[in-house]
């Protein structure tokens, strides 16, 4: 095997063995926890303080003073308020003013027509339940019963439903002294705002801190478990963006103090902390430019996840009153959505979208994408422009390229005769080959910088398909209505034309029979390769007619989008080729070498 052949095959495995090993065996290192594992003293926390104060912040599973968890009798019988507005619906609980059930009006679980609008919030007693709390922990010299707990029961002083420009207010007197509100709005997306207040008719000084708790009960039952994509805790602090799994939170060390496994990390100035799934977001955001101490928290014996944002401690005279503000922001990660809150203050919002390791590649490649689909209206026509853009954009070194390509061939009858003059001299043939590469002019590794250079953007493109809630049920045409999933359709059914379903999307039957767009890709693959003649070397012949329809099939199963990406790649490609070979003077024979490959394998076959 001479080294032309050891280097083909050298570099087609090394091309397996990336995809394989970015898609499948490679995970991302894990991210810095956004907390530093420190604990704070409980002793006597003064104003303005970071010290979480000394009654303990409420568990997630709301339990009184004594410690004795609410029924969930109770909490189904338990006052609500409505939550109405264009886009979300739910309600929330006046047993301790709990924001616990929220629709997103403009999402469904699936395509189906009789499919269910999806629910983001849950109260503590169903399934995937998920809510926030807000209230005030009592500091130094304040009795923990003194300020409302998480089975208060608040009353609605103000408003009747929650809606935009319609706030609603809740109250509560503690009867010795202590008058604690809570005033509950919400803008035209997904941010609530939530004002508390304490006003102090007593005697006597108070101190307390106000907070803010996202609850999570157990690992959320859908969850995609796939490396590329973060799943779990998400915050900012002080300009650090951080991820922590859902598995490393049981990890934690235990906090004694707590009752549970906890992090902390104090923040100065900038940040927010939460939950994130594929496509939506919990998160609680003090305001901007205030100090908080950030908390993530695993209650294991209720298997609880939890994630708090405390603020200082503050204290109220007699006579005085005092408020906290905190945002909480529920609902998809739609780019413009959290772009217009970064916009209005929420420190780097944009950055809870997990980007990813190539996000200085992610974020330009989704806002052209994102950009175009609103100019065109069509997410997968969206796609094939943005394929154009970035050909035109890479057309400089793919004309170097090609050129260079033409040139060997130009030079492969030379190449042949040095062989044959050189024999098995191997060093005589390297040399008298740089040699002729220096003459001519030619660069042999000039035709792999293109493509080292889509691996980057294949990534990142994928990326932007799989994590960005845009491509979620985007349509392309006929039956391909969700670009983020793989191909619907199936030769198992001849396309849809015979009267039974396609297989299961990622079942071995879905791998097998692959569906159009698969197909097509192949067949792009395959054409491109056409542009040159076979090699003559038998081992070379056949790992290059195998190469396209492994990919096919290895790329069947990934997004319809990302599929639409990579046959309109390989369309542009072939043109591109084509043309600039023939500018060099090489006119490719593409019939020729597809009929030369049907006739190598019918002499093939005919010799056995």
């Amino acid at each position: 095997m001479d080294d032309q052949n050891k280097n083909l095959i050298i570099a087609t495995a090394l091309s397996f063995v990336v995809i394989l090993v970015w898609f499948v065996l490679f995970p991302p290192p894990e991210a810095d926890s956004p907390i530093d594992g420190t604990t704070t003293s409980l002793t006597a926390p003064q104003e303005g303080t970071l010290a979480t104060p000394s009654a303990e912040l409420p568990a997630a599973t709301p339990s009184t003073s004594a410690g004795s968890e609410t029924a969930p009798s109770a909490i189904e019988s338990a006052p609500r308020v409505a939550i109405e507005t264009p886009r979300v619906s739910g309600s929330l609980s006046l047993l301790g003013g709990r924001i616990d059930r929220l629709s997103l009006n403009d999402y469904k679980t699936s395509l189906d027509e009789d499919a269910t609008i999806v629910e983001i919030l849950y109260p503590a007693n169903e399934e995937n339940a998920q809510y926030a709390l807000h209230g005030w922990a009592a500091a130094s010299g304040v009795e923990p019963t003194a300020v409302p707990g998480p089975n208060t029961e608040w009353q609605l002083s103000s408003g009747e439903t929650l809606g935009i420009d319609a706030p609603i207010t809740l109250s509560w007197d503690n009867g010795a002294g202590l008058l604690f509100t809570k005033q509950i709005a919400i803008d035209d997306q997904y941010m609530f705002t939530i004002t508390q207040s304490v006003e102090n008719t007593g005697t006597a000084s108070a101190a307390m801190a106000p907070y803010a708790v996202l609850a999570r009960h157990g690992e959320p039952t859908d969850l995609k478990n796939f490396f590329i994509l973060h799943e779990g805790v998400v915050a900012m602090t002080d300009g650090e963006y951080s991820e922590i799994d859902w598995d490393e939170m049981p990890e934690f060390e235990y906090n004694q103090r707590a009752g549970a496994r906890t992090q902390e990390k104090s923040i100065t100035e900038n940040g927010w902390i939460g939950f994130t799934d594929h496509y939506w977001m919990s998160v609680l955001v003090p305001v901007q430019g205030t100090a908080f101490k950030s908390v993530a928290k695993y209650d294991e014996r209720r298997d609880i996840y939890q994630t708090e944002a405390v603020s200082p401690v503050q204290s109220v005279a007699p006579g005085e009153k005092i408020s906290n503000t905190t945002q909480f922001f529920t609902g998809p990660k739609e780019w413009d959505v959290l772009k217009s809150y970064e916009d209005a203050g929420v420190y780097n919002f944009i950055d809870a979208i997990d980007w990813g390791w190539f996000a200085f590649l992610t974020k330009p490649i989704f806002w052209l994408l994102h950009q175009l689909n609103i100019l065109i209206g069509n997410m997968g026509i969206s796609i094939i422009a943005l394929t154009l853009f970035i050909k035109a954009l890479l057309f400089p070194l793919a004309y170097k390229s090609y050129v260079s390509m033409a040139k060997m061939k130009e030079l492969q009858p030379k190449m042949e005769k040095l062989k044959e003059e050189a024999g098995d001299d191997k060093q005589k043939i390297q040399q008298g080959m740089m040699a002729l590469y220096k003459k001519e002019k030619v660069n042999p590794a000039a035709g792999c910088l293109p493509i080292l250079l889509q691996i980057p953007i294949f990534f990142s493109l994928y990326k932007v398909i799989f994590v960005t809630i845009e491509l979620r049920h985007a349509p392309f045409f006929g039956p391909f209505q969700d670009l983020s999933a793989p191909d619907p359709t199936s030769i198992f059914n001849f396309y849809g034309l015979l009267p039974w379903g396609a297989p299961e999307a990622g079942s071995i039957m879905a791998l097998v029979f692959i569906g159009i767009l698969p197909l097509l890709l192949g067949v792009s693959m395959w054409l491109q390769q056409k542009l040159n003649p076979a090699p003559t070397d038998p081992t070379q012949q056949m790992i290059f007619a195998w190469m396209p329809w492994v990919f096919m099939f290895m790329l069947g199963s990934f997004a319809s989008g990302l599929v639409v990406y990579w046959i309109a790649n390989n369309t542009i490609t072939f043109t591109q080729q084509y043309l600039i070979m023939r500018s060099q003077g090489y006119k490719p024979d593409l019939l020729g070498n597809i009929k030369g490959s049907f006739t190598r394998k019918a002499n093939a076959g005919s010799k056995k």
